[in-house]
């Protein structure tokens, strides 16, 4: 069996703000308005085709988004009440998205069979992905892979462990630690049902050991248990990226040309896995959010059990609304969260935390000459060298970059954290990872249309080699007669 190291090479250490919202219990809340519910940016694939009409009634756990491609995920609605539009909204990640609208009519009455309990043990494995997939459950980390699909490898015995990750490294994000302390039995639960459907896996809760509380608790809720265990992990930042918490785990590597399960691993977020048992286990698909609203430009921050569709603004109010008007506002933490223009935003399946920061830290800073300290070297949990990249794409040479496998970069932020220069490392780095995504993409494009003009061709040529022919034994079908 293989064993982990408990950490990474790489990776930094910033000021994690936690000491905001980990002691202070979830706080379940009801929207006021209407509900959005975007058909894309809530999963990664197709975006959801929505099943719904302007003026139908709909209930709590109605389908209103169905997945429209294999990799894409249904999307099912929060609040009863009656569609209200159809139309583009903005969204967290900036992007104007169509979205089912919904005036919530308070009543919150549930779809027939939503909240049923089921015993997993007497499920077929095709019937819990099924269950999976029906109650449209994503990986909730932040990048909302849908989770039927990671859950269906080519090959069920080739998976050995099954990792819960509930490190939590983003800074000031604590709505995963409250979640293993208010619903440990969900979370441990959850593990149980996908660990059953791989018969050589066993289950790992990865925690790191800045939250002895959450491993002391969860230690004991897997006592007795034949495949669980808790694994502890040093902190560090990024320690819950995907690459870096299987090797933590495992001691096995993977790069961006492989899956987790290439190495015998799958690894779901633990709000995933809690989502995961309320799908099979209760029927109830994923609707809510745990989101960590904190910083401190906030009065009273907080974490708040959120309907999904609910507008970011809405929440202000349980914590008292701003103390100050905030220079910045993300969506996530501030290592790898998105700024907001406006709150008039929805929260999504893989909304985490509305960080709002008194002064924005980056606009402080101002960027200097390039000194070549190597201190982002050092940090890379990727193990690449940001100074060589960062070179190519000032200069826009994405060849060069792909050499320095920047491709292989997965945005954490670290290199930029610690760059005396205060270089926008990371920001350089997202624009020639989308240049280059975009490249192949058009050079893909661009195959598959010649293909498709040589197999054209090649068809009208053959065509016409065989019309003369068709008219000879025609002709001669007509003399004979």
């Amino acid at each position: 069996m293989s064993t982990g190291t408990g950490t990474f090479q790489g990776g930094v250490h910033p000021y994690d703000g936690k000491d905001l919202t980990k002691d202070t219990p979830c706080l379940a809340v009801l929207p006021k308005g209407e509900v959005v519910f975007p058909m894309a940016q809530q999963h990664l694939g197709a975006p959801s085709r929505p099943v719904v009409a302007v003026g139908d009634k709909v209930l709590v756990g109605q389908r209103i988004g169905e997945a429209s491609g294999f990799i894409s995920a249904h999307i099912c609605s929060s609040v009863s009440g009656t569609v209200k539009a159809i139309e583009p909204r903005l969204t967290p990640s900036s992007a104007m998205v169509e979205s089912v609208v919904i005036e919530n009519d308070g009543q919150y009455t549930p779809a027939p069979g939503v909240g049923e309990k089921r015993d997993y043990t007497q499920m077929s494995k095709e019937e819990i992905r099924e269950a999976i997939k029906n109650a449209g459950v994503v990986g909730m980390g932040g990048a909302g892979f849908p989770t039927h699909v990671k859950l269906t490898p080519k090959d069920d015995n080739a998976i050995e462990y099954i990792i819960a990750n509930c490190a939590e490294c983003e800074p000031y994000l604590t709505s995963d630690y409250r979640m293993m302390l208010e619903e440990p039995d969900r979370l441990v639960g959850g593990l149980k049902v996908i660990v059953s459907l791989f018969p050589n896996a066993r289950g790992l809760i990865a925690i790191e050991d800045n939250k002895p509380e959450a491993i002391a608790l969860l230690q004991e809720k897997v006592k007795g248990e034949e495949k669980l265990e808790v694994r502890v992990l040093k902190t560090k930042y990024p320690q819950g990226s995907e690459r870096q918490i299987i090797y933590a785990c495992t001691g096995r590597k993977i790069n961006s040309s492989m899956l987790p399960a290439d190495a015998g691993c799958i690894v779901d977020n633990c709000d995933t896995v809690i989502a995961v048992y309320r799908a099979v286990c209760e029927s109830t698909p994923l609707m809510r959010r745990v989101v960590t609203v904190t910083g401190d430009a906030v009065n009273k921050p907080r974490n708040l059990i959120v309907k999904t569709g609910t507008l970011y603004s809405e929440l202000l109010e349980y914590v008292d609304g701003f103390k100050c008007q905030p220079e910045k506002v993300l969506s996530g933490g501030p290592m790898m969260g998105v700024a907001q223009t406006s709150l008039d935003v929805p929260v999504t399946k893989i909304s985490s935390a509305l960080l709002c920061m008194e002064k924005d830290p980056v606009a402080q800073c101002e960027s200097t000459h390039y000194i070549r300290c190597g201190r982002c070297v050092a940090a890379c949990p990727s193990r690449l060298v940001p100074q060589k990249m960062y070179e190519c794409s000032t200069r826009g040479d994405l060849e060069g970059f792909q050499k320095l496998n920047g491709m292989e970069c997965f945005e954490c932020g670290a290199c930029t954290y610690v760059c005396p220069a205060k270089l926008r490392l990371t920001q350089a780095f997202k624009q020639s990872r989308q240049a280059v995504q975009a490249a192949r993409r058009k050079a893909q494009a661009e195959a598959q249309a010649a293909r498709a003009k040589a197999e054209a061709e090649e068809k009208a040529k053959a065509e016409a080699a065989s019309k003369p022919a068709a008219e000879a034994e025609k002709k001669e079908g007509g003399e004979k007669a």
